[in-house]
């Protein structure tokens, strides 16, 4: 599924988080956030086995307060995804999240304190052998590095660059860095200018994109262009929406620029007047009922005699439909002839059976 020659990555360092590892050559990684309150172990714990079901490879966690840090220590027992702590302004709780078990920190060493307890998150870093990421966002750049009142794709490198340096100078390089802004061009931006400075992983994505549909769109388009520049190395997809979908529009993103494969690919026509069904109805109804597939296949779900059966022969498995009916495909070849109603819980039920799930 790796298309390096159309999508060739920058080199960088590699780095582990858990037993992931970003950078260096690995596969660009998917992440999510948690959205529910860290304080609240159950809920977190049952949204990280939601997220690890829809494919996340990597779990962040706000940790605003004491409570949430020692919540961290029992989600992370149960949790089997790496979990990353999201620290800002109290050191201590950086500390605190360590001790905890988390496997990296996120933090802007800017807003944590004194050059004291940056080395000391440092230090215990280090000593349990956890990265971190600096996370630069257009949203809340130093006063001194803004333009005018703009933070700048020029400023975000340069913030990003003293934070760098903060670390280096400790003799801390298990770094990975992102440079986030709410539109695409100036993210891109950023992240070249840095990609020319410095050899460390990207975590890549747009921040604050918006909802499910807009947000999706965005996100899809800055991440294709980032990834094209091969400035990505592990990402995540910002939603107003549950991380699950964030995690299935990423998933999208990278099968659909073929770098990696994870659950259904429909391929259905957008319909016209030669259309003789619901097709998207069934659609729908096909994609709805497919959707904790994790098995990458693609499955064609065509409206016509034009390009249907060429379509569903190249799939899986698809259906090409006709006059109140669909004629079935699996590998190119024909399964059956069903009406208009059952056509989706007949598609279905042929790739369950087919991967024996039933």
């Amino acid at each position: 599924m790796a298309n390096q020659e159309l999508f060739p990555r920058r080199k960088t360092r590699q780095i582990r988080i858990g037993g992931v590892l970003v950078g260096g050559g690995a596969p660009i990684s998917v992440q999510s956030m948690t959205k529910t309150d860290t304080r609240n172990v159950r809920a977190t714990v049952a949204q990280i086995r939601r997220l690890e079901r829809a494919g996340c490879e990597i779990v962040r966690l706000a940790v605003p307060d004491p409570e949430a840090a020692q919540a961290l220590s029992e989600i992370r027992k149960r949790s089997r995804l790496p979990i990353i702590a999201d620290i800002h302004f109290d050191h201590r709780l950086a500390l605190k999240s360590i001790d905890a078990g988390a496997d990296g920190l996120r933090i802007n060493p800017g807003n944590i304190g004194s050059a004291k307890k940056v080395r000391e998150v440092v230090r215990a870093a280090a000593g349990r052998g956890i990265p971190i990421r600096i996370g630069v966002n257009s949203g809340s750049l130093e006063k001194g590095l803004l333009h005018g009142g703009v933070a700048t794709a020029e400023a975000m490198a340069e913030s990003a660059l003293r934070h760098i340096r903060m670390l280096e100078d400790l003799d801390f390089f298990s770094i990975k860095v992102s440079l986030k802004a709410s539109d695409i061009p100036r993210t891109l931006e950023a992240y070249a200018i840095l990609a020319g400075r410095v050899d460390y992983p990207f975590h890549a994505g747009i921040t604050e994109a918006g909802g499910l549909e807009a947000g999706g769109v965005k996100s899809a388009a800055g991440l294709a262009l980032l990834i094209r520049e091969g400035l990505a190395d592990t990402v995540r997809v910002s939603l107003t929406a549950s991380p699950e979908s964030e995690v299935r529009t990423a998933w999208r993103v990278l099968r659909s620029l073929g770098l990696r494969a994870r659950g259904i690919d429909i391929v259905s026509c957008p319909t016209c007047g030669r259309c003789e069904v619901d097709l998207m109805k069934i659609a729908a109804a096909v994609e709805r009922k497919l959707a904790g597939f994790a098995e990458p296949l693609t499955v064609a779900v065509m409206g016509c005699m034009v390009n249907g059966p060429g379509e569903a022969r190249e799939a899986d498995f698809g259906v090409a439909c006709g006059r109140g009916t669909g004629v079935l495909f699996r590998k190119g070849r024909v399964v059956r002839k069903v009406r208009e109603a059952g056509i989706a819980e007949a598609l279905t039920q042929e790739i369950m059976k087919k991967r024996g799930i039933e």
